[in-house]
């Protein structure tokens, strides 16, 4: 997966928005408000932060090396992803998804039922 694609997918689900608040360096995705991924295109690979599950994150950080806790942020609940080409684009796709939906789902009812 390169750069413009995983771009697209953020970009894909319902309600998420494309912001810098930290700067032109830090990409923030964020559907309603609520932050979901973090990508630093720029940085050598670039990467890319993504809420997770706090089990699966242990997990996926044992599975693959290009897989940590993540970067400047909780590492229990966010895992940060070395996007070197490393990581299959099918489980990149996932983590997005997971992430998106983590945070959908902790949004109020009124406002999950405005983004199906």
């Amino acid at each position: 997966m390169n750069m413009e694609q995983l771009r697209e997918l953020l970009l894909s689900f319902p309600g998420v928005t494309e912001e810098e608040p930290f700067g032109p360096e830090v990409v923030v995705y964020k559907v309603m408000r609520k932050m979901f991924a973090l990508v630093d295109y720029d940085s050598v690979p670039p990467t890319m932060n993504l809420k997770c599950d706090p089990d699966r994150a242990l997990d996926l950080r044992d599975v693959h090396e290009a897989i940590m806790p993540g970067w400047h942020m909780n590492k229990r609940h966010w895992n940060t992803l070395d996007l070197d080409g490393s990581l299959r684009g099918a489980l990149v796709t996932e983590l997005v998804r997971h992430s998106y939906d983590l945070v959908v789902s902790a949004l109020p009812r009124r406002v999950r039922e405005k983004l199906a």
